[in-house]
C-alpha cells in the first residue's frame, strides 16, 4: 500500500488541496460533519443523530454520494483514549485498518497514529484541535496535513471554530485525513467533560 493511502484513491490528493469543514448542529451540537472544496461542492459527510454525541461508539465517514468511506470507532475498554479506522462501513470481526491514541501526558495534546499493514508507517498530529490549529506529520517529521482557522476572504474575518478550514498535502488521502478529524473532535469533546486536559498559551508565552 502507497504510503499516505489508507482509505481511497480517489481521494489521494496530486496537489495541495483545500477543504472547508462545518459542523453541522441542526438539532444538538455535534450532529455531524458537511465538507466542501474550493469550489463549494460537497466532499465528505457525516451524519450522527443523538441527545449526546460523545455517547456515540462509532461514526461514518461518507462521500457526497452517500457511499460509506470509513467507520471510526472507539475502542473500550482503553487506558488511554484509543480509537481505531474500519474501511468502508464496519462488520463484526472486521480488522481496523489504523489506531489513533491520545498522549498519555497531562496538558499535552500529542497524537499518535498507527497504520496497520504499512510497517513503520506512522503519524503525530500535534497542536491544538480545540483551538483549529494542529498538524499531522509523518514519520519523517513532514507535514502531511493542517488544520487551521478559517479566514472569511471578502471581510478578513476570522470565522467561528465551526467552520475551519482542512489543508491536505500532495500525496496524502483527503479521506484519511477527515477521519482523523473526526477521531481529533471527539478527543476534544472528552476534554471538555473532563475539564480538558489542552494548555493553551497565554499572549506573554507567545
Amino acid at each position: 500500500m502507497k504510503e499516505g493511502l489508507v482509505v481511497d484513491a480517489g481521494f489521494l490528493c496530486e496537489e495541495e488541496t483545500h477543504l472547508t469543514v462545518s459542523k453541522t448542529s441542526l438539532f444538538f451540537v455535534g450532529d455531524g460533519f458537511s465538507v466542501y472544496d474550493s469550489k463549494a461542492d460537497l466532499v465528505f459527510r457525516v451524519e450522527s443523530y443523538g441527545p449526546d454525541i460523545r455517547d456515540k461508539a462509532e461514526l461514518v465517514l461518507m462521500d457526497a454520494h452517500g457511499r460509506c468511506l470509513l467507520t471510526v470507532r472507539r475502542k473500550r475498554p482503553s487506558l488511554h483514549q484509543r480509537w481505531e479506522g474500519f474501511l468502508g462501513e464496519r462488520t463484526e470481526g472486521q480488522k481496523p485498518m489504523f489506531s489513533v491514541k491520545r498522549s498519555s501526558i497531562i496538558g499535552r495534546s500529542g497524537v499518535t497514529v498507527e497504520v496497520y499493514g504499512n510497517t513503520g508507517e506512522e503519524y503525530q498530529i500535534e497542536g491544538s484541535f480545540g483551538q483549529r490549529c494542529c498538524t499531522i506529520y509523518n514519520v519523517a517529521k513532514q507535514s502531511v496535513a493542517e488544520i487551521r482557522r478559517k479566514v472569511d476572504a471578502s471581510t478578513n474575518v476570522v470565522l467561528g471554530k465551526d467552520v475551519f478550514s482542512l489543508w491536505v498535502k500532495p500525496g496524502f488521502d483527503a479521506a484519511f485525513a477527515m477521519g482523523l478529524v473526526l477521531v481529533l473532535d471527539q478527543i476534544n469533546g472528552d476534554d471538555f467533560v473532563n475539564e480538558g486536559v489542552e494548555v493553551v498559551p497565554t499572549t506573554e508565552d507567545q
